[in-house]
């Protein structure tokens, strides 16, 4: 009779403890964590922690180290978050290959589109097949162009062209755009050993920032004559679009000739910096600098090391 009448005080203080631990977790958004003396759960789980016995150093790190090869990844990463890593890995596999296909098909289109109206019907195979064929108008201006190269390398062939060229240079404004556009076409197909294959890296537009430029050949007539210093052209392509740029007249000994292809250097350009290659170069060549650190009063190019 007696041990019931002193266990009653102690059963109502733990449910008056259990009250409020309840409206702390109503107030404060906190889990209740058993039984406890403290109003605040910060205050409760350091006092817990200061009456367990300190583990050793070695056996604390194997427990943590434990813990954490029993926790698998799929558990760590939520629902939502597993979904965005998936679709962002369908984004990286399937957006290059779907961006190639889409300008291949715009190319097949263009012909197809301005050639397969030029062919007549009784040579068109969509005439006698249930099913359009891509790729038709592609095939034949191709085959267009080897033919105009077979009979331009023949004797009637260089007549009319030399008789064509003839009476365009007679026409004041038509005569500057063919010579020019003559002029690049002939120096991209004569020379290509010498014409955009060579990547350069110069300071442009001021001292310690640097360009990625393509060399296009070596300057000659007036621009050359009017310096002592060997020049060299170099094409500046602006980022993304790499076909407009700013044509740089830099002397040879400015410019450092990279080892990376041109491939590689227009893929750096066209996606800003994201694309960079690898630098395939030995070891103990990388360990040896090309450039001066930057200053806005020291040329930076071409660099010798102190010994």
């Amino acid at each position: 009779m007696f041990e019931r009448f002193e266990r009653a005080p102690s059963r109502r203080s733990a449910l008056g403890r259990w009250r409020l631990s309840l409206y702390i977790f109503l107030i404060r958004g906190c889990r209740p964590r058993g039984r406890t003396h403290h109003l605040d759960p910060e205050m409760a789980r350091k006092s817990k922690k200061d009456r367990e016995p300190a583990a050793p150093e070695g056996e604390r790190e194997q427990e943590q180290l434990s813990a954490l090869h029993r926790v698998s990844p799929n558990r760590i990463l939520g629902i939502g978050a597993r979904l965005r890593a998936y679709m962002l890995a369908g984004i990286l596999v399937t957006a290059p290959i779907g961006i190639t296909f889409y300008f291949a098909w715009l190319v097949v289109g263009f012909f197809d589109n301005r050639v397969k109206p030029l062919i007549p019907a009784a040579y068109n195979p969509e005439t006698y097949l249930p099913f359009g064929v891509p790729g038709l108008g592609l095939v034949v201006f191709l085959a267009f162009l080897i033919f105009v190269g077979w009979v331009a390398a023949g004797l009637l062939g260089r007549w009319f062209v030399r008789a064509t060229e003839h009476l365009l240079n007679r026409m004041p404004i038509i005569r500057s755009v063919y010579s020019a556009i003559k002029q690049i076409v002939e120096t991209i197909v004569s020379h290509q050993s010498e014409t955009f294959r060579q990547v350069v890296l110069f300071e442009y537009p001021r001292r310690g920032s640097w360009a990625l430029g393509f060399i296009t050949g070596k300057t000659q007539g007036e621009v050359q004559n009017l310096t002592s210093d060997e020049v060299i052209n170099v094409f500046l392509p602006t980022t993304p679009n790499p076909t407009s740029g700013y044509l740089l007249f830099i002397p040879r000994k400015e410019l450092i000739i990279l080892d990376m292809t041109v491939e590689e250097g227009i893929k750096m350009v066209v996606s800003g910096g994201i694309v960079t290659p690898t630098d395939r170069r030995p070891a103990e060549v990388q360990a040896v600098p090309k450039v001066a650190p930057a200053s806005r009063t020291r040329q930076t190019i071409p660099y010798e090391p102190k010994s």
